[in-house]
């Protein structure tokens, strides 16, 4: 087992996962808060191999789902107006698990965590410590944050992802037994996010523990681990932490530059939009755009598509390498830009068909991330 010891350990972790979150999956700053909360208690956060589980329990994953739009007064207004004033709960995704086993009638034996970020992991590993079961290191969704819960292995491998439960922080629940599609079991959660306004918890896919392993993404928590530890060791001796970040990410430098314009609006639970950055060192007299939904998934060069979802794009800060999510990237901000090859199972037809750009209506084909950058 991986345990974080330590306030250091947690942050390297989370920051690794920001990362790979892809401009996504949720605040660094709760994952930080979750997990030095269970060391304040005496618990030690931490993560298994998924073959480390019995294959007879069962296993669940908590999450978050919904907008990581930036709260505004008027959002404010509207939750006062619906009587969301006081947080009764931290932990969404925890009470989310909690309202699924009991409906289910069932013992969770580990949590898998659907997604890399930020906050969803971190609340993962937060949600195992509450269950007193382990979490697996691995994730559903290929070492990334991704917008949609059926863009995801399970569905890949077509397992079940209903019933599913959802809890906020202000203590409304619901479970949802059925859906006709994945698509609109996706919907229903989303719509229920939107209501409370901001992320709430959600526990789906219950399986079988020798079911999980055949599904699972392994090892993608400790991958998250150590690039959170590479980057912070190249700053304390001085060197290119993005230089770093991409070397231990096994990823590809694809651009630096300042944010020179930021679109953004918040819909369907979602925040959409765009960055532009423009150029400067040997990038100099270049542009990139960058589109995203929740996580960023279409880019292009000068105009030309560039790296898509389902290859992983990053955007870090570009004189500390600190992982930048699209809720807090604003115009000025000078930035590097990193791509990393997807997972094997998002290289499948079918899984390009879940995640590729066309998904997100852009009339562009995927080309993975090596052969667009060997063509440039």
């Amino acid at each position: 087992m991986t345990v974080l010891k330590s306030k250091q350990e947690i942050e390297d972790f989370v920051r690794g996962c920001t990362f790979l979150g892809t401009g996504g999956g949720g605040a660094a700053e709760s994952g930080v808060r979750w997990l030095t909360g269970l060391l304040e208690q005496g618990k030690t956060p931490g993560f298994v191999s998924a073959d480390e589980v019995k294959d007879g329990v069962w296993t669940m994953c908590c999450y978050l789902m919904g907008t990581i739009a930036p709260e505004t007064d008027e959002v404010r207004r509207r939750k006062e107006q619906f009587g969301l004033t006081k947080r009764i709960y931290d932990n969404m995704p925890a009470e989310a698990g909690k309202e699924l086993a009991k409906y289910a009638k069932i013992d969770v034996g580990a949590i898998v965590p659907l997604e890399i970020g930020g906050g969803a992991t971190p609340s993962a590993l937060a949600a195992g410590a509450i269950f007193g079961v382990p979490v697996v290191d691995g994730d559903y969704s290929g070492g990334r944050a991704i917008p949609e819960v059926p863009q995801t292995t399970p569905i890949i491998y077509d397992r079940g992802m209903w019933p599913m439960a959802s809890a906020d922080a202000y203590g409304n629940r619901a479970v949802i037994t059925e859906a006709s599609s994945f698509e609109m079991a996706e919907r229903m959660g989303k719509m229920l996010s939107a209501a409370s306004f901001e992320l709430v918890g959600n526990a789906a896919f219950l399986m079988k523990a020798d079911v999980m392993k055949k599904t699972v993404v392994h090892g993608t928590l400790t991958r998250s681990y150590e690039i959170g530890k590479a980057i912070r060791r190249a700053r304390e001796t001085g060197k290119d932490p993005v230089e770093a970040a991409r070397e231990t990410s096994n990823g590809f430098l694809l651009f630096r530059g300042r944010v020179t314009k930021k679109n953004w609006e918040s819909r369907d639970g979602y925040l959409w939009g765009d960055h532009t950055i423009d150029g400067d060192g040997p990038f100099a007299g270049n542009t990139y755009k960058i589109w995203y939904k929740n996580e960023n998934h279409v880019t292009w060069l000068n105009g030309t598509p560039h790296v898509t979802s389902p290859d992983l794009v990053i955007v870090v800060d570009e004189r500390t390498g600190e992982p930048l999510t699209n809720t807090v990237i604003k115009e000025g901000d000078r930035v590097a830009v990193i791509g990393i090859a997807a997972a094997e199972a998002f290289t499948t037809p079918k899984g390009i068909d879940l995640l590729g750009p066309r998904h997100f209506g852009f009339d562009i084909d995927y080309r993975p991330i090596a052969e667009v950058l060997k063509k440039a």
